[in-house]
């Protein structure tokens, strides 16, 4: 098991939500050239595996995928927009160790306008209070930030908080893989005036967990307004994105994908270890895009020294202007 390695498995780019900052579902795979459980197979070892989309519950053979993947990575999260409450359920009683992440962009209005989806609040709390039911315990929601939810922000941590669901946050970014490079937060202090509103609140858990939240909360707010990464960006060395077309990208937030190489026609330890493996990384260690939130920060927390992330929450956190 690798202690450090972490990969977000793409499975298709379908999708039956429409949301405005992603416009993957204009672009959706052809279900016979989606990646299989015989490239799924070939993945190394890992230890926590994040299988997103588009949405994954579309795919038919997703109890497979999970049942090969379940050998490779010591934590295995599902994100889901939670539409398809039955397979959610049926899959988690099959797995009931997996993790579920549901993204709620706001309260129901706004959840359903931003989603595009009707009635999707209503379907997803639903789909949280049955995995609940169910007695899974690796269940939370997380939102996008922007303008149009920001006042929503708080009450649906609040309401996280005590249903006892973890709770995520990300905001708008560009990418090759949301089609999508005019997302952009307009109201800059309104947004992050709610991002403070939430790490307040953070800050007086008893939980140390909620703690480093709100040093991450802290990087977004750093994010928006244009600053350098507070820490460093790992993928492509700690961390790894698989597209539904078979290519091991370093990251999924570049203007243009990065491949490299293909795992339909190689194995892991040639892609990882070639050539274009390395001048993928070059590139990564030159990116300018400060991307916080993508899948790189969050590891690079876990590992970081208490009493330096405390100093940080205690001495800038609670006096950022």
């Amino acid at each position: 098991m690798n202690k450090r390695l972490h990969g977000s498995i793409i499975l298709t780019y379908r999708c039956n939500a429409r949301c405005n900052m992603c416009n993957a579902w204009r672009y959706p795979t052809n279900p016979s050239e989606e990646i299989g459980i015989d490239v799924i197979g070939k993945l190394p070892q890992m230890f926590f595996t994040n299988i997103t989309g588009g949405e994954p519950f579309v795919r038919q053979d997703l109890p497979e995928i999970i049942e090969i993947l379940r050998k490779k990575s010591k934590r295995i999260v599902i994100s889901t927009n939670g539409y398809f409450t039955d397979k959610i359920i049926n899959l988690c009683k099959k797995y009931p160790d997996i993790g579920i992440r549901i993204s709620i962009e706001g309260l129901a209005k706004t959840n359903d306008e931003i989603l595009g989806i009707p009635n999707g609040f209503d379907k997803s709390m639903r789909t949280l209070l049955e995995l609940r039911r169910l007695g899974i315990k690796d269940i939370g929601f997380g939102m996008t930030v922007q303008d149009l939810n920001c006042d929503d922000l708080v009450p649906l941590y609040l309401l996280s908080r005590d249903l006892g669901y973890e709770f995520a946050t990300a905001t708008l970014h560009n990418s090759h893989y949301f089609h999508k490079l005019d997302n952009k937060i307009e109201d800059i202090e309104k947004v992050n005036s709610e991002l403070k509103r939430l790490i307040e609140l953070m800050l007086s858990s008893k939980k140390i967990k909620e703690w480093f939240r709100a040093y991450f909360n802290y990087g977004m707010i750093n994010y928006i307004k244009g600053n350098n990464r507070l820490l460093p960006c790992e993928m492509g060395e700690d961390g790894f994105f698989l597209d539904p077309d078979g290519d091991v990208l370093a990251c999924n937030g570049m203007d243009e994908k990065q491949s490299m190489g293909n795992l339909k026609d190689k194995s892991w330890d040639e892609i990882w270890n070639g050539e274009r493996a390395k001048e993928v990384r070059q590139m990564v260690k030159g990116c300018r895009k400060n991307c916080w939130m993508i899948g790189s920060a969050a590891p690079a927390i876990w590992r970081h020294p208490v009493k330096p992330v405390l100093w940080v929450l205690k001495n800038k956190i609670r006096h950022t202007s």
